[in-house]
């Protein structure tokens, strides 16, 4: 067995990072989501049925009765639920399509879109984070639809996610779609992995900031700050 390779068994990356420690740390180690090459080799399909074969090993495992009628459902249930639902977002077809329109108002003021609900999921834990995100944008001359702001905050969430990741993937997908450097986003979520396991601190929330172009500087961050909490 090569040294890499026992490293990687004995959970250890060659930087000397134990991987418990990174997960327990909410560490990240990449601004894309960590994806195979071949991650769409499988159909949709294909992927519930294989993870509804690989949850009931995990239930089984757990010495849950599979012949309960309450859960003899729950291994393909989960696998929709992972592929249609919560992890959607992982792929690139269901990414929402956005289309721009002229700015005929001449509306060059800042444009907030506060308090977006989003449920996402700790990648270190699979267990969810439940959070708001506060976006906003000065047109550079195209706008787009509101909900649209919505759509782009719910397909990043919905996937395995750590919170500074989400908040900087949100915020270049604006940047991009928007033709704009003049892009915020605010996040404050609530983590499980923080609260429900390990120090259990249910009162605690987290806060990840992102402020381009002209939001970086203190008067328009003070602008933001004082409409989110009207």
């Amino acid at each position: 067995m090569s040294t890499k390779t026992q490293l990687k068994k004995n959970g250890h990356n060659l930087n000397g990072f134990n991987s418990e420690d990174i997960g327990n740390d909410h560490l990240f180690t990449s601004l894309d989501t960590p994806m195979k090459p071949n991650a769409f080799k499988l159909s949709d399909q294909e992927k519930k049925e294989k993870i509804s074969i690989l949850f009931e090993e995990i239930m089984d495992v757990l010495g849950l009765d599979l012949n309960d009628d309450s859960l003899k459902g729950t291994p393909e249930r989960v696998a929709k639920m992972y592929v249609d639902e919560i992890f959607c977002g992982l792929n690139p077809k269901n990414k929402p399509s956005v289309a721009l329109f002229e700015n005929k108002y001449q509306y060059n003021q800042m444009l907030v879109e506060k308090n977006i609900s989003f449920y996402s999921n700790c990648e270190h834990h699979f267990v969810p984070i439940i959070g708001k995100a506060h976006v906003a944008y000065i047109s550079s001359g195209k706008v787009i639809g509101l909900s649209k702001l919505n759509r782009i905050v719910q397909y990043y969430a919905k996937r395995p996610q750590v919170q500074e990741r989400l908040t900087i993937q949100i915020a270049n997908e604006l940047k991009a779609v928007l033709e704009t450097e003049d892009v915020a986003v605010i996040i404050d979520a609530k983590h499980l992995c923080v609260s429900s396991r390990g120090v259990k601190d249910d009162t605690s929330s987290t806060v990840t900031t992102f402020f381009g172009g002209q939001f970086n500087s203190p008067q328009k961050i003070s602008e933001l700050q004082n409409y989110i909490q009207q």
